[in-house]
């Protein structure tokens, strides 16, 4: 994600803070937000997509994911 809109869902947060928000500017920090969250994930995701373990006997696995009991 760009700097910029990094600093810009920093502005509205402190502008929520101190005199509030409209709506039109509240919902471009609600997609500003949703952006920055889809960004993370998809980084972590990714960091994580490459690491790998390094198990007692010497071979290397990679991570597998979880999965859920439902």
């Amino acid at each position: 994600m760009e700097q910029q809109k990094i600093d810009r869902i920093n502005a509205l947060a402190k502008k929520a803070k101190t005199t509030g928000l409209d709506a039109a500017e509240a919902a471009e920090q609600k997609a500003l937000r949703q952006e920055y969250i889809s960004a993370f994930r998809s980084s972590l995701k990714a960091q994580l997509d490459n690491t790998i373990i390094l198990k007692p006997d010497g071979t290397a696995a990679p991570l597998q994911q979880k999965r859920d009991k439902s």
